[in-house]
């Protein structure tokens, strides 16, 4: 078996939390939004029914991890998910906490505004409190 490689795009707009057990599970840096990927460690996946079934089910049980923790640190009031690929072609899941309040709603995100990269300050307090919620289901921790 190869070893994974993150897609560039991917490595250059997403900070490195931990891995599920099929998962790595990356915090998109933009400030503007509570914004997260989930990407299966699979090299040459590009879409979800590319994964065998019971690589599926575990995608979604991880899915499901995220998005719970994600929504009780964060408080949400949507959870919105997305795989599009369209201009990164490495399945990923954009797992993105929306407010009622925040500059969008309703819209989607998609090109809208450009990123806001965290400061160094919010970054740290972001992969802390990350990875505090999801810590007991990483297999492996990025380390800072």
């Amino acid at each position: 078996m190869s070893e994974f490689k993150l897609h560039p795009q991917l490595e250059k707009d997403g900070i490195w939390l931990g891995d599920f057990e099929l998962s790595r599970v990356l915090l998109i840096n933009d400030s503007q939004f509570p914004w997260l990927a989930l990407v299966p460690m699979q090299n040459d996946i590009g879409d979800i029914y590319q994964l065998d079934s019971c690589q599926q089910a575990q995608f979604w049980r991880e899915s499901k991890r995220l998005s719970e923790a994600v929504m009780a640190l964060y408080k949400g009031d949507k959870l919105n998910l997305a795989a599009i690929g369209n201009m990164v072609p490495q399945l990923h899941v954009h797992h993105i906490v929306r407010f009622h309040n925040d500059a969008l709603w309703p819209q989607p995100i998609w090109g809208k505004l450009p990123a806001k990269p965290y400061s160094e300050q919010q970054k740290q307090q972001q992969i802390a409190q990350l990875q505090q919620a999801l810590q007991p289901h990483f297999q492996v921790v990025a380390e800072y």
